[in-house]
């Protein structure tokens, strides 16, 4: 039987793809719109975005079903905020992504599609913004599944003006119900109505405006990335009692049920994100001459092991938004749930593949 330790491993090397954009984090100041092209926002401000806070330029009213109890974002207890902005790509395939109550809704998809019909402006700059047909709107919204953001998510949201959508980068904070398509990316926003679309690439420095919340960290941060095919059900954790829930595709909970195959850990595992300041396994000391003057053998490394660094302590200094030059952005990776053949990193035990897509209707 195979360990919680390795099964959490296991998972882990599954759903998330280690720090993948960074920049540095800036001043702090009011809410604002950064402009930018449909779909593909520019990075340069960052508005972060309370669960309830409709935002600016909200197409409509709420139709969000408040939830029971938010809960503020989830941070260890032992790692500080880190100075640094990260934002790991996370596959909209990954189980425990999104979260619900069973049978519950977390949006009103009917209420949504009368209050865009009523509003013809609204309804054909949310259709343009969300590449569709203002005729296709009801169907299109009757498609998606209302859920609960398990994370602080970066998205590209759109607000409304001038008769027109115009995007910006915003982070969503955990809780926020969402409506999702079949490859598990956000495509709405429900306490605001507005369009919304994968997160833009860092240009720049950026800067973080608008209100933090509790355990808001900059580096533990979503981007959701498609998943690997259509999907026909969603893998989304509990928040009543910590189980797993199997919700079809574009229903609102009817038909919710208890996964037949689970995943192999528990929803509230922390495995979205690595762990800052995670401890290395302890490494045998060298061995020391009996003969403190006899010279020592050369050590012989091996031929390109490469090193790991996250052992190292997460930086001691506060959290602060300062302007500065960014660190540059590598290029991201993903990491999708069916991919477990990855060799583990040398100071961790072999992963034991299982996690399987959790997208099987």
């Amino acid at each position: 039987m195979r360990s919680p330790r390795r099964i959490r491993r296991t998972a882990l090397a599954a759903l998330s793809a280690g720090v993948l954009l960074a920049v540095a984090g800036c001043a702090e100041g009011g809410d604002r719109t950064a402009k930018g092209t449909t779909g593909t926002a520019e990075a340069k401000d960052v508005l972060l975005q309370p669960l309830a806070s409709p935002g600016p330029g909200p197409f409509t009213a709420s139709t969000a079903r408040a939830p029971a109890s938010p809960a503020p974002s989830a941070t260890p207890d032992s790692a500080p905020p880190s100075a640094t902005r990260t934002v790991h790509r996370v596959s909209g395939a990954a189980p425990g992504l999104y979260s619900g109550s069973r049978s519950v809704a977390a949006c009103d998809v009917e209420r949504q599609t009368r209050l865009l019909a009523d509003d013809k402006d609204k309804g054909r700059a949310f259709a343009e913004a969300s590449d569709i047909e203002a005729v296709q709107i009801p169907g299109y919204l009757k498609s998606l599944t209302p859920v609960v953001l398990s994370v602080d998510t970066q998205v590209t949201n759109h607000g409304y003006g001038g008769g027109s959508a115009t995007a910006f980068q915003a982070v969503l904070q955990a809780g926020t119900a969402v409506l999702v398509d079949g490859r598990g990316m956000p495509r709405v926003r429900c306490a605001c109505g507005n369009p919304l679309k994968p997160a833009g690439t860092a240009d720049g420095k950026a800067a973080h405006r608008g209100e933090r919340w509790p355990g808001y960290d900059p580096a533990r941060v979503a981007a959701v990335d498609p998943g690997p095919r259509a999907a026909t059900s969603l893998i989304i954790a509990d928040t009543d009692d910590n189980t797993w829930i199997q919700r079809t595709v574009g229903d609102s909970g009817g038909r919710d049920r208890t996964p037949d195959d689970p995943p192999p850990f528990e929803p509230d595992a922390e495995l979205l994100f690595p762990s800052p300041g995670r401890p290395t396994e302890s490494a045998p000391p060298e061995p020391t001459p009996s003969d403190p003057s006899a010279p020592r053998e050369p050590t012989d490394p091996g031929p390109g092991e490469p090193s790991d660094d996250s052992g190292d302590p997460p930086p001691g200094d506060p959290w602060e938004f300062e302007e500065g030059v960014p660190d540059v952005a590598p290029e991201p990776t993903q990491v999708f749930p069916a991919e477990l053949d990855e060799p583990a990193a040398p100071d961790e035990e072999p992963m034991e593949a299982g996690l399987g897509d959790g997208f099987t209707g």
